[in-house]
């Protein structure tokens, strides 16, 4: 099991999430009885979407306690001058200026430009300073990113 890294911000949305997926253990387990005590369960449609969401359920609890077991949890680098998990990088392409923030795999929302330290671009932008400039390959081809700033 590799470790992985995570924010404390990010942990604790983990072990929420765990919560939520614990508590309704009791939710479908209530839902298998009452299926079952419609008759027979062999052709029974409400019995079997039950016992799927059980078995998704505790599927999930099963990742999100592994994950727990291999995370590491990590501070925002205190260093502002090298890029690392939890740094704020604004970047500059040839056509736009962007702003990434370096995340552990956990934690990752592409909708709020939150990457991963293991994407190919996370990957590149680790270690790296203000003014690198840094190649990254992508499904459209080479780009460039110049570091314009880390916080």
């Amino acid at each position: 099991m590799s470790q992985r890294f995570i924010s404390s911000k990010g942990l604790q949305k983990i072990k929420e999430k765990l919560d939520f997926l614990k508590n309704k253990r009791s939710e479908i387990a209530e839902r298998i009885s009452d299926a079952k005590n419609q008759g027979d369960i062999s052709e029974n449609a409400e019995y079997e979407e039950a016992k799927e969401a059980q078995a998704f359920n505790e599927g999930k609890i099963i990742k999100l306690e592994e994950t727990l077991k291999s995370c590491v949890i990590v501070a925002k680098n205190k260093d502002q001058d090298i890029a690392g998990i939890g740094s704020i990088l604004e970047v500059k392409t040839k056509d736009q200026t962007n702003v990434f923030t370096i995340v552990g795999p956990e934690e990752v929302d592409p909708n709020k430009n939150f990457i991963s330290n293991e994407s190919p671009l996370g990957e590149a932008f680790m270690g790296r300073k203000k003014d690198d400039i840094i190649e990254v390959e992508t499904p459209g081809g080479k780009v460039k990113y110049k570091i314009i700033d880390i916080r």
